[in-house]
C-alpha cells in the first residue's frame, strides 16, 4: 500500500568509463523534469492535500459505505498511492545515482520526511479495514465485480489482522519511521558507497573489489578477498551495531505485533505460507552434498587445488578464455534470446535501451549491485547496473530486464495490484536468465567453451540457491541469538561462519577475515529474510523451465498470463495451469534436480 520505496532491492551480482560502447544513462525526466522542477513541488502538495481529504472524507467510515462507495475509496487511494511512490521514485532513483552526493541525500531525506507525514493520516484505513465483518466484505465483493478485482489487496491487508495495534500505535509507527529503519539503511548504504579497499596499493570502491574475485589471476583474487576482510573489518563495530538495533527494532515490533516468529512478517509480505518455506529451505538444505558439496570438490580439481579458499568460489576455471563482452554485444545477446521466446517480450524490453531507462556504467558513489525499481504503474521501471563486461554482467542484465518486462505486463493491474510479492517477482528475472544462458549454450561451438558456460550456470545457480539459503538460516540464528541480548562483532561472525562450511562443503577452507563478510550484504539491512526469495524463484523458475521443455506448445501465452497478473493471484493460483505446487514437497526436488542434471552434463563432458 503507501510505501517511501526509497530502497529498491538489489541482486548484488558484480570506474570509470569502461571499454564497452557507450553504455546508457538514466533519464528520469518520465518521473520529474529536474529536481528543483515545479512539477515536483506541485505533487507533494497533492499529496499532502489528497491524503487529508481522504481522511477526512472516510475516517471512522468505512464499514457504512456501500460497494460503489467503497470502490470510489479504494481508487481514491491508489491515486494517492501514486502520486507518493512517483515521489520517493524519483527521490530515490537520483540518490542511488551517486550516494555520496550530500543533495542528493538531503533531496531524499527530505522527501522521505514530506511522504511520511503527509500519508500519516491514512493509516486509518488498514485499521478499519480489517475492523469490517467477513460477512459484510464478502456481500460488498458480490455487488460489484470491479470491487471484487481489489479483493487481494483486502486479503493481504486482513492477513495482518491478528497481529494489528492500536490506531494511536498505528500511527505513531508510521511517523517515526523515517528515524528509524530508514535511517540505519542510509547510514549503511552511505557507509559502503564511501569505502576503499587497498588492492596492492590500488584503491578500489566495493564493486570493483567485488569484481576481482573473478579475475583469472588467483594473487589478484586473493588481494582483493583480503582487502575486502580488511576493509569490513575496519567497520566492524559500525556493521555490527547496524544489525543490533535493527534486529533489536524488529524484536520489539514483532512483540507488539504477537508475530509467532521474526520471519513471520515475511512470509505474510511475501503471500506464501511458512510451512512452504521451510520445505524450500529443507529441500535446499538436503541437497547440499548433492549439489554445492559436489560441484566445489569437481572444481578444486579443475583448478589443480586440494582445498578451495573462498577467493576460488567464483573463480573462472582455467580453461575459460579471458574476454569482455561490450555493451551492444550484451545487448544483442539477450534481446535476441528473449526474441526467440516471445517476440512480445522481446518488443517490451526495447525501449530499456532506448529511452534512458538503464543506468549501466560503474560511477563514484553509485549505488552497488543491480536492480530492477518499478516505480509507478503509469511510468515505466528502471533498471541500475554496474555493467563490467563479464558474463556475469551478462546475464545480470537478462536478469534484471526479466524484472522491468515483469512489471511492465503487470503495471496493467494498476498500482495497487500490479507490486508481485518477492517469492514471485524472481519468476521473469530467472527465466530471462535460463533464456540467455540456453542461447548461449546452443551456440557453444567447442566442448571446452560449453563447459565453461555451464559451470558459469551452476555456479550462478548455487548462488542463487544454496548461498541464499545460507544466507537466510543466518539471518534466523542472527534474530534469534539477538533475542537473547546484545550480540558483538565476534557473536555475528561465528554465526556467519557456522553455515559456510555447511553449505559450501568440505572442499573450502576459509581464510582469517572470511568470518567478517556479512557485513556488506544489503538484504540483511534493507529486507529481513528477503534472501529465500532467490531461491524460491529459482526453484519456481527450474519447474517452469522443465515444464516448458516438455511441451511448449501454448507455454508462451500462459507465462506471458502468468506475468502480467502482477501481484493479483496467490501462487497457487499462478502455478496451476502449468500443473505445479509449491506446497508439494516433491516440487521443489525438482528444480533442485535441474541444477543436478547440469552438473551431470559437465561431468559427462569430461569423459
Amino acid at each position: 500500500m503507501i510505501t517511501t520505496r526509497v530502497q529498491p532491492l538489489a541482486d548484488a551480482k558484480a570506474e570509470g568509463a569502461a571499454p564497452f560502447g557507450a553504455l546508457p544513462e538514466w533519464d528520469l525526466s518520465d518521473l520529474y523534469p529536474a529536481p528543483d522542477a515545479p512539477e515536483l513541488a506541485r505533487d507533494f502538495e497533492t499529496l499532502e492535500r489528497d491524503a487529508a481529504r481522504f481522511a477526512a472524507d472516510y475516517e471512522g467510515k468505512l464499514a457504512g459505505l456501500d460497494a460503489a462507495g467503497m470502490l470510489e475509496c479504494v481508487r481514491r487511494y491508489e491515486r494517492i498511492d501514486m502520486i507518493a511512490g512517483r515521489l520517493m521514485s524519483y527521490a530515490g532513483l537520483r540518490y542511488y545515482q551517486n550516494t555520496t552526493d550530500p543533495a542528493r541525500a538531503k533531496a531524499m531525506s527530505d522527501a522521505q520526511d514530506q511522504v511520511t507525514a503527509a500519508t500519516t493520516p491514512l493509516v486509518f484505513f488498514s485499521l478499519e479495514i480489517n475492523r469490517i465483518d467477513d460477512a459484510a466484505l464478502d456481500a460488498l465483493f458480490a455487488a460489484d465485480a470491479e470491487l471484487a478485482r481489489f479483493r487481494p489487496i483486502f486479503e493481504r491487508l486482513r492477513a495482518m489482522r491478528p497481529h494489528q495495534l492500536s490506531d494511536e500505535l498505528e500511527r505513531f509507527l508510521h511517523d517515526q519511521s523515517s528515524v528509524g529503519a530508514a535511517a540505519w539503511n542510509r547510514l549503511f548504504d552511505e557507509t559502503l558507497a564511501g569505502m576503499s579497499f587497498d588492492v596492492n596499493g590500488e584503491a578500489l570502491s566495493l564493486e570493483p573489489t567485488l569484481n576481482l574475485m573473478t579475475d583469472p589471476d588467483r594473487g589478484r583474487r586473493e588481494a582483493a578477498a583480503r582487502a575486502l576482510a580488511a576493509g569490513f573489518q575496519d567497520k566492524l563495530r559500525l556493521f555490527a551495531r547496524v544489525h543490533n538495533t535493527l534486529s533489536k527494532e524488529k524484536q520489539i515490533e514483532d512483540r507488539w505485533r504477537k508475530m509467532p516468529t521474526p520471519q513471520h512478517a515475511r512470509h505474510l509480505a511475501n503471500h506464501v505460507e511458512p510451512e512452504v518455506v521451510q520445505a524450500l529451505r529443507d529441500a535446499v538444505v538436503a541437497a547440499y552434498p548433492r549439489l554445492s558439496h559436489r560441484y566445489y570438490a569437481l572444481k578444486a580439481r579443475w583448478l589443480g587445488l586440494d582445498k578451495l579458499q573462498i577467493w576460488d568460489r567464483n573463480a573462472p576455471l582455467p580453461i575459460e578464455p579471458a574476454k569482455k563482452i561490450d555493451w551492444p554485444t550484451a545487448r544483442a545477446m539477450v534481446s535476441e534470446s528473449l526474441a526467440g521466446f516471445s517476440p512480445q517480450l522481446a518488443e517490451l524490453a526495447e525501449p530499456f535501451f532506448d529511452r534512458g531507462w538503464i543506468d549501466a556504467g560503474v560511477k563514484p558513489g553509485k549505488a552497488p549491485g543491480a536492480f530492477a525499481h518499478p516505480t509507478v504503474s503509469d511510468v515505466h521501471p528502471y533498471i541500475m547496473l554496474n555493467y563490467m563486461g563479464k558474463p556475469r554482467d551478462v546475464m545480470t542484465l537478462a536478469h534484471e530486464l526479466g524484472h522491468g518486462v515483469h512489471q511492465r505486463l503487470a503495471a496493467g493491474q494498476g498500482e495497487l495490484l500490479s507490486a508481485t510479492p518477492l517469492t514471485l517477482a524472481e519468476t521473469a528475472s530467472v527465466f530471462g536468465e535460463m533464456l540467455t544462458f540456453r542461447t548461449l549454450l546452443d551456440r557453444a561451438a567447442t566442448d571446452a567453451e560449453r563447459k565453461t558456460l555451464l559451470a558459469g550456470k551452476v555456479e550462478d545457480m548455487l548462488n542463487t540457491v544454496i548461498r541464499q539459503i545460507a544466507f537466510y538460516d543466518f539471518e534466523c540464528k542472527l534474530h534469534a541469538a539477538r533475542a537473547g541480548g546484545e550480540l558483538t562483532p565476534d557473536d555475528i561472525n561465528a554465526l556467519w561462519m557456522s553455515v559456510q562450511a555447511d553449505s559450501l562443503g568440505p572442499a573450502f577452507e576459509f581464510m582469517d577475515g572470511y568470518e567478517t563478510f556479512w557485513a556488506y550484504v544489503p538484504h540483511f539491512v534493507h529486507s529481513p529474510f528477503y534472501v529465500y526469495a532467490y531461491a524460491f524463484g529459482d526453484g519456481l523458475v527450474n519447474a517452469l523451465y522443465a515444464v516448458y521443455e516438455d511441451a511448449p506448445e501454448g507455454f508462451e501465452a500462459k507465462y506471458i498470463d502468468m506475468l502480467r497478473a502482477g501481484g493479483s493471484r496467490h501462487h497457487r493460483e499462478l502455478l496451476a495451469p502449468f500443473g505445479l505446487d509449491a506446497t508439494d514437497p516433491d516440487f521443489w526436488d525438482r528444480g533442485l534436480s535441474m541444477i543436478a542434471r547440469l552438473i551431470d552434463e559437465i561431468e559427462a563432458i569430461e569423459g
